[in-house]
């Protein structure tokens, strides 16, 4: 039996942090060959059964919305830690967007706004329930900020749709940022 969650972490780990682990071979957009992961992970013993079909069921059976498949072709949405900048669209955001964190970021984001630290991208949620859950993962009592998406993207500020829980910018100044 495939464990789903335990095959999309380590394809994660694959497709948006190391991929020369696994001599995948990405393009300038973070698309890989479907073959190539696949050959990948069937070098382990755990995934030496995994075909494309289960690549499929793990992102329809995933609430995340990680990845997506297309012409043979696979790639993480967002989340990269890659050397390489994975090419987004720029799109016209929803008026507000949300950002879960630690309370202990709090000063550093008042100070210098949203940076993507070790990451490509900010990442910002739709939702407050999204953001809260992505805080929760740092702090058990997370703060969610609050973001002028309008605003930032008048005032030029690039945003770039992730999925349809996620949104990307390169950086938010702490001026379109207030605390709920």
């Amino acid at each position: 039996m495939i464990n789903y969650i335990e095959l999309s972490k380590e394809i994660s780990y694959a497709l948006r942090h190391a991929p020369w682990e696994y001599e995948l071979e990405m393009d300038e957009e973070g698309w890989v060959s479907v073959e190539q992961l696949l050959d990948a992970l069937n070098k382990d013993e755990k995934w030496e059964s995994i075909s494309e079909k289960d690549l499929i069921v793990m992102i329809q059976k995933s609430e995340k919305k990680r990845y997506e498949i297309a012409n043979r072709k696979i790639r993480a949405y967002y989340g990269h830690s890659v050397p390489i900048k994975i090419a987004k669209e720029k799109k016209e955001p929803p008026r507000v967007l949300y950002h879960g964190t630690a309370r202990r970021f709090l000063d550093s984001i008042k100070e210098n706004g949203l940076l993507p630290k070790g990451r490509q991208y900010v990442h910002l949620a739709q939702d407050v329930e999204t953001a809260h859950n992505v805080g929760m993962r740092h702090d058990k009592q997370p703060c969610v900020l609050k973001i002028n998406a309008t605003q930032a993207y008048q005032d030029g500020i690039n945003f770039y749709y992730g999925n349809e829980k996620v949104w990307l910018a390169d950086e938010i100044p702490s001026k379109y940022i207030t605390e709920m």
